[in-house]
C-alpha cells in the first residue's frame, strides 16, 4: 500500500467486514494497514508535519478496535497514540501563543487549527481561533490593510 492510502485502505476493509464479517482478506490484511497508517503518522511528525501526523494517529486510534483485529495487538496501544496527539496538540498550542504574542494572529490561528484539522471538539483550540480572529478583524478594522499581519 502507497503511504497515504492506508486509512483509504481500512475504510474499504470495514466496508467489507460489515457486509461480510470474518472475510479472509480483510482479516490478513486490516492489521498491516493499521501499522502502516501509524507509521506513516511517525513519519508526518518526522517530517515536522504535525497536522498530518495528529490525522493519521486520529484515524488510528478509530480503527484500533475493529473487529478484524480480533485476538491481534498491535506494536502500539490506544494510550500511546493518545499521548502522541496530545503532545502534536501541545506543540501546536504552544507554536500557536507564541505567534500570538508576537502579534502574528494570522499564523497563531493558522496553528490552532491544525489542531481542530484532527481534534475539533478540542475547546482550548477552538477559543484560541476565536478569540484571535475577533481581534484581527478588530485590528483590520483600525489599520489600513498592508499594516495588519
Amino acid at each position: 500500500m502507497d503511504e497515504g492510502r492506508y486509512e483509504r485502505a481500512l475504510e474499504l476493509f470495514a466496508g467489507v467486514w460489515k457486509e461480510r464479517p470474518g472475510y479472509p482478506g480483510v482479516e490478513e490484511n486490516f492489521p498491516a494497514a493499521l501499522e502502516g497508517l501509524k507509521k506513516s503518522g511517525d513519519e508526518a511528525q518526522r517530517q515536522g508535519r504535525l497536522e498530518e501526523a495528529g490525522k493519521r494517529w486520529t484515524a488510528a486510534m478509530r480503527f484500533l478496535s475493529h473487529p478484524a483485529m480480533k485476538g491481534r495487538s498491535p506494536s502500539f496501544t490506544k494510550a500511546e497514540l493518545k499521548g502522541r496527539i496530545d503532545k502534536v496538540s501541545e506543540t501546536l498550542m504552544e507554536q500557536g501563543l507564541e505567534d500570538y504574542r508576537q502579534g502574528r494572529l494570522e499564523e497563531a490561528i493558522a496553528s490552532w487549527r491544525q489542531i481542530l484539522a484532527y481534534d475539533p471538539s478540542n475547546e482550548e483550540a477552538a477559543k484560541s481561533v476565536k478569540t484571535a480572529t475577533t481581534q484581527l478583524e478588530n485590528l483590520k478594522k483600525l489599520t489600513p490593510p498592508d499594516t495588519v499581519k
